[in-house]
């Protein structure tokens, strides 16, 4: 294919990705062609319904990033960038991609932490990745001062790209493990939040994007899947102050398990949420 009409190269890319097994390939070629033209994807189809053209670079680029999804590596890592609630994050590789479903869960630290009556209060995200829950925190919640724990190099390096665009001085980043992060800060937080690894070692995800292109230590939570939530309970409850507020995110089938682990680690009013969709996919508790 080497017409330079954008119709024809949307058209095109629309079906190598539905014909690959891209479960989103619309919508998919839309945001790789409007990442090239610096357009919104309403954008690019009002210019692909008057056949607007593309120079010869732009097509270049565009056919290749088509070649990647096809192989199907993330939108994200192609561009570069997740879209989380008000921020755009850098990601690639050894980065966990940030999810829609993570955007619901961050809702309930940020009511949490915006309802503590103190002039700076202080979160926790622990295993922070991109940085996208300790960020939408010290963005939506000015007043707030966030610490953002990350434990792999690989996952760190995009931490503090996103960090030193987003963070400001009310916002730290400290390399080090969730088990025994912070202990100058316990009984002094005001919320701790995480998306911790929760797939168990054998339930090896079916989405390619996921199961080829997610760092594995950002997945993977032991046999059951629950290893790092045990410590992350046991490190929260150390962490928070009495009355403190505990949010996880965790799979739709592990909301009794995580109730448990919880209340064992010393928490109450322990509930469980579930997304837009009906699935359970986060669990709040209190010190």
């Amino acid at each position: 294919m080497s017409t330079l009409d954008l119709t024809a190269l949307r058209e095109h890319g629309i079906h190598r990705l539905a014909t690959a097994g891209v479960p989103t390939p619309e919508a998919d070629t839309d945001l790789l062609i409007g990442h090239v033209l610096g357009m919104s994807r309403g954008q690019v189809q009002a210019r692909a319904l008057v056949g607007a053209a593309v120079t010869a670079e732009q097509f270049s680029i565009i056919a290749a990033f088509i070649a990647r999804r096809e192989l199907r590596e993330p939108v994200q890592h192609i561009t570069g960038l997740a879209a989380f609630r008000t921020l755009e994050l850098a990601v690639g590789p050894g980065v966990f991609v940030p999810r829609p479903e993570t955007e619901f869960v961050v809702q309930f630290a940020i009511d949490a932490l915006a309802a503590v009556p103190n002039p700076a209060p202080l979160a926790v995200d622990l295993g922070s990745g991109s940085g996208a829950i300790a960020l939408a925190m010290a963005v939506e919640v000015r007043h707030a001062r966030v610490v953002a724990v990350e434990n792999s190099p690989q996952a760190f390096v995009w931490t503090t790209r996103n960090v030193r665009r987003y963070g400001d001085d009310r916002v730290r980043l400290v390399f080090a493990d969730l088990a025994d992060a912070l202990p100058a800060l316990n009984g002094t937080v005001d919320v701790v939040a995480s998306n911790p690894p929760y797939i168990p070692l054998a339930a090896v995800p079916r989405d390619p994007e996921v199961r080829l292109f997610d760092p594995a230590h950002a997945l993977y939570g032991g046999v059951d899947g629950l290893d790092a939530v045990r410590a992350l309970a046991l490190t929260a409850h150390r962490l928070l102050r009495q009355g403190g507020t505990l949010v996880i995110e965790h799979g739709e089938l592990q909301a009794e398990q995580i109730a448990a682990i919880v209340r064992t680690a010393g928490f109450t009013a322990v509930s469980g949420h579930r997304d837009l969709l009906g699935r359970d996919r986060a669990t709040t508790a209190h010190r």
